[in-house]
């Protein structure tokens, strides 16, 4: 192994001689001249991210629209608000898991007057936003909720009453 490297040694041609004066200080230079460049550009590219990231987030901002609900006209009418939507919510449930082959196309006009219902509402909803808070418009939006619920409530007590009629039938 020893003579391997005697041998590589001695073929080798290598360059013994000394650099130019000056060359090392030359090199750090160009080394220290590096680090500052690569330092500036990551500084100025962070800077430049967070002016895009505000600027981004502020045209978020202007572009959400504020809408005005009737939870947030008052605590009181959150309250109704949130009564009619769990109220009708659980009764919209149980219809269509009381749904059968006889009457299936009953709950399905049933749903698209809810649909109807619900279409309504929404341009209730714009108008208020549209012309501030008018309780002309917010007692629209209650009976709106109310007529909702009073069809949820009829259709299921027609199907109970069918139920019952079918089960005196067989019995």
């Amino acid at each position: 192994m020893k003579n391997n490297f005697e041998n590589y040694f001695s073929e080798a041609d290598f360059d013994f001689q000394e650099p130019e004066n000056g060359h090392f200080e030359r090199f750090e230079n160009k080394l220290k001249a590096s680090k500052k460049s690569d330092k500036i550009s990551w500084k100025w590219l962070s800077v430049a991210a967070s002016i895009l990231l505000m600027i981004g987030f502020w045209f978020g901002k202007m572009q959400q629209k504020t809408t005005i609900d009737l939870a947030d006209i008052s605590p009181k009418l959150e309250e109704v608000q949130g009564y009619f939507v769990a109220t009708i919510h659980q009764k919209t449930t149980v219809l269509e898991k009381s749904k059968t082959p006889e009457n299936e196309l009953i709950i399905k006009q049933t749903l698209l007057q809810l649909e109807d219902l619900e279409n309504e509402y929404q341009q209730l909803l714009k108008e208020l936003n549209k012309q501030g808070n008018q309780e002309k418009i917010i007692n629209f939006m209650i009976e709106n909720y109310q007529l909702r619920l009073e069809i949820l409530e009829n259709m299921l007590k027609k199907i109970n009453q069918i139920k019952k009629l079918k089960n005196e039938i067989y019995v």
